[in-house]
């Protein structure tokens, strides 16, 4: 065993400020291809939108998600037993080195986008590292009546930065699509050396066996079960998605079973990666089962909106395709700002009053936020809607930094990293499930009502009838796409054809206009928005049943010198009392409150 020495109050403070860049900068890399898209695959001589490029579109995104799903619970165990700060450290240099590769990408075609698809994933092992450590890094560094405010700070920057990363994709791939990758080289060679000169081990670590069985298991069958959902999206025998695919129902099915082989193997070895036993910690079951909820209600939301805004609302007020998906960012900046003001309040109120009420009531707003955007017009007035999404970007705020510190505080300390993991985890695969969740209720919105009206409105335009049935009938992802990436639908969809040049310049005109496609699709896309945001709402609820379930305040206090928390405040007193630590069971935890299922410790 090997311990750090205390932390100072000055620690703690530099402690947050790396974290916080390291997880905004992990997670603004994990949208800012989406606006950039265009730029980058034309500056690799690839039309993402060409049959079989749509695998391309979807792996730059989904890759990166995907590979963070998966590793940060191994990577978070690995923190426990070499080092977090190790780990935590070796990720910055990992994700700087992988952000020289895209961007100096060599090649152009189909070899350029498996290339940046490669480095993509690289670069999310790296973003891995530190997200995985970043959590457990800051729950040692601060006492317990501070981490809520820490923890807030953290989680919202990192929530942030996917917004964030939409603009600043828009920025950036304007004037160069390298950019992009650039953007984050002076970032992170100078958090880098700032890490490895100013972080130390507080925790103890303590070798183990590496569990071989349970990291195999749990890659093996995570990446079955997200690379299904990535091609259930996709088109498949001339059905509008993939479900139905042999090899997705297989990916669904194999990868479920192998995850619940992975369950049972991890409660029959003495260092497994995956603790079940934090589980019989209510706050810690409860905590990361809403935050499953919260990411599925919420990740998809940045991509409905961005459609919406880029391929309606703004056409219809005069913008040009090829700028609204920067525009899409900068008018989706309300709901940052709910982020960015309601993560650190909630956090430092939580810290006094207890994390149940803010982070129930945060995903009770988020619902009511998913309720106005349901019943929003398409051509909505901007105030309204930036309100609307303003008040959820409040909800998650509210939820996100008081359901991670109570996470975080009910574990023992030897076994941060691990939880930091498992939450991330949760956070992470519920982004992943959500976009083929939303993605796959729009697709099959679109498809009941899209068809009919496309081609009865291309006809109107002097299509011919047997061109317009065609284009109806492609699968409604390629529409999608075409909004999510700025590009004329109608034109993208006409020009293979060659229709357009054979129709009166006038009927071209319209068809290629900024207000022809906007009007067409505008009832479907509103058919479907409805189905999304339902699940939206009942998620967050269910979430918030959840939440309720956590119990009172709960830390899991060790009166270790190495933690420097021997006298902690409880929750809502301002005396400060002795935590009682028990004696640990077999399983490591303490032992449990009759009926409760949570271990003896200080609460309120």
């Amino acid at each position: 065993m090997q311990s750090g020495p205390a932390p100072s109050d000055r620690y703690k403070w530099i402690a947050l400020s790396n974290t916080t860049l390291s997880v905004t900068m992990a997670t603004i890399d994990a949208s800012i291809v989406i606006i950039a898209m265009p730029a980058i695959f034309r500056g690799i001589h690839v039309n993402p939108l060409a049959p079989g490029n749509i695998t391309y579109v979807l792996w730059m995104i989904m890759g990166y998600l995907l590979v963070q799903a998966v590793l940060v619970v191994t990577l978070g165990r690995l923190g426990d037993m070499f080092g977090r700060v190790k780990i935590y450290n070796l990720g910055f240099v990992v994700f700087t080195l992988a952000s020289i590769a895209l961007s100096l990408d060599p090649l152009a075609g189909a070899d350029g986008a498996l290339w940046l698809i490669v480095w993509r994933v690289v670069q999310a092992f790296g973003g891995a590292m530190l997200m995985s450590n970043s959590a457990a890094i800051l729950t040692d560094a601060f006492p317990a009546n501070q981490r809520g405010m820490a923890l807030g700070i953290n989680q919202i920057a990192g929530i942030s930065g996917q917004f964030i990363g939409l603009l600043l994709g828009g920025l950036l791939a304007a004037w160069d699509w390298r950019a992009v990758f650039w953007v984050n080289v002076p970032i992170g060679v100078w958090g880098t050396i700032w890490a490895y000169r100013s972080l130390r081990e507080i925790a103890t670590t303590k070798r183990a066996r590496i569990d071989w069985a349970g990291n195999v298991l749990f890659a093996v069958g995570a990446t079955s079960l997200l690379a299904a959902i990535t091609y259930g999206i996709q088109p498949y025998g001339g059905r509008a998605t993939g479900w139905t695919n042999p090899w997705v129902v297989a990916g669904l099915i194999g990868g479920a079973a192998v995850l619940v082989v992975f369950g049972v193997v991890e409660t029959k070895i003495a260092e497994p990666m995956f603790r079940m036993s934090l589980f019989k910690i209510r706050a810690f079951a409860a905590g990361n089962a809403a935050s499953l909820m919260s990411s599925i209600a919420r990740g998809g939301l940045q991509f409905m909106l961005v459609i919406w805004l880029a391929g309606i609302w703004l056409p219809l007020h005069g913008y040009n395709y090829t700028v609204t998906p920067l525009w899409a960012g900068i008018y989706m900046l309300p709901l940052t700002a709910g982020f960015l003001i309601a993560g650190p309040v909630s956090g430092y109120l939580s810290d006094r009053y207890g994390s149940r009420p803010f982070a129930t009531a945060g995903l009770l707003v988020a619902a009511c936020g998913f309720t106005g955007l349901m019943l929003l017009p398409i051509n909505f007035p901007f105030p309204v809607f930036a309100a609307i999404i303003f008040c959820n970007g409040l909800g998650s705020g509210l939820f996100a930094s008081p359901n991670t510190s109570s996470i975080m505080s009910s574990v023992p300390a030897r076994h941060r990293g691990a939880a930091s993991g498992m939450r991330s985890v949760f956070q992470n695969s519920g982004m992943s499930l959500s976009i083929g969740i939303f993605f796959s209720l729009m697709i099959a919105g679109l498809a009941d009502t899209l068809p009919r009206t496309l081609s009865s409105g291309l006809r109107a335009q002097g299509v011919p009838a047997a061109v317009a049935a065609h284009i109806a009938h492609l699968p409604p992802v390629s529409t999608l796409f075409s909004a999510l990436l700025g590009y004329n639908p109608v034109k993208s969809l006409l020009q293979p054809s060659g229709t357009l040049s054979r129709l009166p310049a006038r009927n071209a005109a319209v068809l290629t206009g900024k207000q022809f496609f906007p009007h067409l699709i505008s009832g479907p896309f509103h058919h479907g928005l409805v189905i999304v945001f339902t699940a939206a709402i009942v998620m967050s609820v269910l979430g918030a049943m959840v939440s309720l379930l956590r119990g009172r305040q709960f830390y899991y206090e060790e009166t270790s010198p190495a933690q420097g928390e021997a006298d902690m405040p409880r929750v809502g007193t301002r005396a400060p009392v002795t935590p009682r630590t028990p004696a640990p069971t077999g399983d490591g935890l303490p032992p449990h409150r009759s009926g409760e299922g949570v271990p003896r410790a200080a609460s309120s």
